[in-house]
């Protein structure tokens, strides 16, 4: 027979009863000596702490990297150092445009955040399950994403705000073809691929600079949810992803992806056609093919959703020697905003928290501040500052990366001026067959019900630029939904 485990207060002390509020005789007000009842209600009010603003609803597990191929040539990074080195790994997959409560089965982009825990710290790859994205200026993120959330006025979603936006920024519509493509509504997250979507860089133990793009390539096989069927699991759960992902890897059914990079020597750039730091292009995999490096499987779930998902903090500013950043604008931006997010939605110490804090020693001067429960991090009580006499942590040079080559004037540039916005979407919609194409044009027409007419006749001026084929498509299937 177990034994009883006893019940404490959060200080520790034994709880002789948690049935009934002590008051003042048998029908007397509750008395405010009754300090458990006060704490247990002082901290359901405090359960809750700010959502994500955007990517909200996740879903998340851990797991290892395994390395299968070596690139050490490109990078001097440890987590690649040699094959069948593993790394312990946690994945979290969301929605970008939805509440936490939201439904799973959503037409929207995915986030696809990994935090590696090396062995020299804490690498995070904070992407989409797209390989570009809706901008390509740092300017309009915060726009783009206030035409994704909810009407000042009305607090509903409004397609007029999307579509008045993506026809204003013709930028957009690489992203919003995948969007309204069959990739748009994956069933899982199992069967949806990641990307990296920025330019970083790799450096090599020789100084030597890479430009890189990371891809997780799923091998479970992209499936997907037309509009309808989504509508219908829907109706059943708003939780599908969530149980989907739980219950394979509770069954031992543990998804897979095929880690790969993409990699262009520093100065072979000046060779291209566009821009290799534009967030709205890729880069064509038969100029830039495929580099396999590894293959991560997701294992464990967590114990916890809320400590280890909830407040799992991934941001593009964790790197590790041997990966770097790039001159992508979009990139540099959210090396700020990210970790900011995070400062004020857990706290100063976010990174100190279990489910952040890296598997290998930690040594910084940061100090106090709110919810310091760890004291200081450098081993030495006298050192808390730097430089000291005391035997304090200290810089290692050798892990200086290279100099960024900068070129070009530092001033404002229209981030839509000079672009080619229409050719990488053609080809993405000529690689589509009849099938594909019937059901873009249908997506595409029914997230446009309710704009104005206005601005639907400027989004259609677009996609005819795309391709008379692509424009004339939306056309009828506007047509065959307006009866």
């Amino acid at each position: 027979m177990s034994q009883n485990i006893p019940l404490t207060t959060t200080a520790g002390a034994p709880v002789s009863d948690n049935q009934n509020a002590i008051t003042a005789g048998e029908r007397g007000p509750v008395l405010l000596q009754d300090y458990q009842l006060i704490e247990k209600l002082a901290h359901q009010n405090r359960e809750r702490i700010p959502e994500r603003v955007v990517h909200a609803k996740g879903w998340g597990a851990f797991g290892t990297l395994t390395i299968t191929n070596d690139i050490s040539k490109y990078s001097r990074a440890s987590i690649f150092a040699e094959i069948g080195k593993q790394t312990e790994v946690i994945a979290r997959f969301s929605t970008v445009a939805g509440e936490l409560g939201a439904a799973d089965h959503e037409r929207d982009v995915r986030g696809f955040a990994l935090k590696f825990y090396t062995d020299e710290g804490n690498w995070d790859m904070v992407g989409n399950n797209t390989p570009v994205f809706f901008l390509r200026d740092p300017y309009k993120f915060p726009d783009f994403i206030h035409t994704q959330k909810r009407h000042p006025k009305t607090n509903l979603r409004s397609p007029t705000a999307m579509w008045d936006y993506w026809s204003l920024s013709p930028e957009a519509l690489h992203q919003v073809t995948i969007l309204m493509s069959d990739r748009g509504l994956p069933i899982s997250p199992m069967h949806m691929n990641g990307y990296g979507s920025h330019t970083y860089s790799l450096w090599n133990n020789d100084g030597e600079r890479f430009w890189v793009k990371f891809h997780f390539k799923n091998l479970q096989g992209h499936e997907f949810y037309t509009n309808e069927e989504a509508a219908q699991v829907v109706g059943k759960t708003r939780e599908g992803y969530q149980e989907a992902l739980f219950g394979a890897i509770e069954n031992g059914d543990y998804p897979k992806w095929k880690m790969c990079i993409q990699v262009i020597g520093e100065d072979d750039i000046e060779d291209m056609n566009f821009n290799p730091f534009d967030l709205t292009k890729v880069w064509p995999h038969g100029d830039y093919p495929l580099i396999e490096v590894g293959i991560m499987e997701l294992n464990r779930n967590p114990e916890n959703y809320f400590a280890e998902i909830e407040q799992a903090a991934f941001s593009p500013s964790n790197i590790v020697p041997g990966i770097g950043f790039s001159p992508d604008k979009v990139l540099q931006s959210r090396i700020f905003s990210y970790a900011d997010a995070h400062r004020y939605r857990l706290g100063t110490h976010y990174e100190a928290l279990p489910v952040n804090r890296p598997k290998c020693p930690v040594h910084h001067y940061h100090k106090d501040g709110l919810m310091n429960f760890f004291g200081h991090s450098t081993s030495e009580i006298d050192a808390y500052y730097e430089p000291n006499s005391f035997n304090g942590p200290k810089e290692t040079s050798s892990v200086k990366e290279p100099p960024l080559k900068i070129s070009g004037d530092a001033s404002r540039f229209d981030h839509r001026d000079g672009n080619d916005d229409y050719s990488q979407p053609r080809a993405l919609h000529n690689l589509m067959n009849s099938n594909q194409k019937a059901r873009l044009y249908k997506n595409t027409a029914e997230a446009m019900n309710g704009v104005p007419q206005d601005i639907i006749d400027r989004v259609l001026g677009h996609y005819d630029k795309i391709s008379p084929d692509y424009g004339n498509g939306i056309r009828k299937a506007l047509n065959a939904l307006a009866g």
